[in-house]
């Protein structure tokens, strides 16, 4: 016959009772209240990035692989031509063909130049006329932004269109007044059609960035900027050396982002090019993967030229991240 359980009150008066037995005798440890929280954080977070990593797999990584898988292959007729087209593997043949082609690598010299050119000048000229905004000389302030914004909402082969009017002989009105001012110019010519490609791209984009620029200076602290009126520092020297260095994560994002989209250069010199000599199928990296997957059918040799493009834009991407943690990095030190 089995003993009586031991209670409590059974217990000798001044013996504690044992931590198996009080544990027992108060049932079940409850569980840590942090545990669900952590748990439901976990889902939200869940659901929320689903989206992005859908689109992730779906726009990005699915294309990327793609064409990676694609360029190492190529389309092969046996039999002179004369029999069924058939896929092989060719290895790296599709990427030593791009690399030693000098088309791609005069599309590449192209893109230096052009970006040479257009990245200064968006990124000084936006941040210059978001700085005239932020010091309240321009005057209408909300009209002028409107108005420099609005090129940004033409589409890109409309605004291209507006302006291959302007470029072109016989029908530009700004070529008949420099004319009549005895001022001969090919804007279309060998060594302007470049800067004419860069001008277009200037007056799409200037206005959007303007705007980033111009929303990064109403974030600075005001009392900044009156302690440097204080100090006797004048409008130009309030942004210049205030203004400009606070909003410093903005032009570098801004200057990334100009960047990669300079390097996809295609919409602009492939319409001028209708209309201009100078500007060939093979014009720009991105002329170059159009004209050899859908005039010369060679998916391969498109597809591996993609690749180095992506290449290109990412080692330059994470470039210039580096430098400028690299430069951030001595002035949080020295705070």
């Amino acid at each position: 016959m089995s003993s009586p359980a031991t209670t409590p009150a059974s217990l000798p008066s001044g013996t504690a009772a044992r931590p198996s037995q009080a544990s027992s005798a108060a049932g079940p440890a409850p569980r840590s209240p942090g545990r669900p929280a952590r748990r439901r954080e976990l889902g939200a977070c869940g659901v929320l990035m689903t989206p992005f990593f859908i689109l992730l797999v779906t726009i990005f990584l699915i294309p990327v692989g793609t064409a990676v898988w694609l360029s190492f292959f190529s389309d092969d007729e046996p039999g002179l031509g004369f029999g069924p087209e058939r896929r092989v593997f060719v290895g790296l043949r599709s990427y030593s063909a791009v690399l030693t082609d000098p088309t791609f690598l005069g599309a590449l010299g192209t893109i230096v130049v052009y970006s040479l050119i257009y990245i200064p000048l968006l990124v000084i000229g936006s941040l210059a006329l978001a700085l005239l905004l932020d010091s309240g000389v321009v005057r209408l302030r909300s009209w002028a932004q409107l108005g420099l914004f609005l090129p940004h909402a033409v589409p890109g082969i409309i605004a291209a269109i507006i302006w291959l009017y302007l470029y072109t002989p016989g029908l530009s009105p700004v070529i008949d007044l420099l004319g009549k001012a005895d001022i001969t110019i090919d804007f279309l010519g060998v060594h302007t059609v470049i800067p004419a490609i860069a001008n277009i791209a200037l007056w799409s984009n200037l206005g959007y960035n303007m705007v980033v620029f111009y929303a990064a200076l109403q974030a600075v602290p005001r009392e900044i900027i009156e302690a440097s009126h204080v100090d006797g520092a004048g409008p130009v020297r309030t942004a210049l050396q205030v203004k400009t260095p606070l909003v410093r994560s903005s032009i570098v994002m801004v200057a990334m982002f100009t960047l990669i989209f300079a390097l996809q250069l295609f919409t602009e010199p492939i319409l001028l090019s209708q209309s201009s000599p100078m500007i060939n199928s093979r014009f720009s990296p991105s002329m170059y993967i159009y004209d050899a997957a859908f005039t010369r059918n060679n998916y391969g040799l498109a597809a591996a030229a993609s690749v180095v493009l992506l290449i290109c834009t990412i080692a330059l991407s994470y470039g210039v991240t580096r430098w400028t943690n690299r430069t951030d990095a001595p002035e949080e030190a020295a705070r």
